[in-house]
């Protein structure tokens, strides 16, 4: 039997209908999941249900990447000045 996938919005949206007092058994049972993971998936939800406020913010991978693209650009920058300079040598 082939394992189901869920998305993120599927586990919260199931998080969500256990977390409103519905049977997490029948719950578990009408979605083919066991109560372990159901209960791993409401930690996750319930542990990271802060960042639905921090809204503008970037988590770690995020910020990371505006670090790295920030770095590039001045790279860049760099060496496009590198050049104008050695260009303007070479008709000077």
């Amino acid at each position: 039997m082939k394992r189901l996938q869920w998305t993120s919005s599927q586990k919260a949206r199931i998080v969500l209908e256990g977390l409103k007092e519905r049977s997490t058994s029948e719950l578990c049972t009408e979605h083919q999941i066991s109560q372990a993971q159901y209960y791993q998936w409401r930690d996750a939800f319930l542990a990271n249900s802060s960042k639905a406020f921090e809204i503008g913010k970037y988590s770690q991978w995020e910020e990371r990447l505006v670090e790295e693209n920030a770095r590039l650009k001045r790279l860049v920058a760099d060496q496009a000045l590198e050049l104008k300079k050695l260009e303007e040598e070479e008709f000077a």
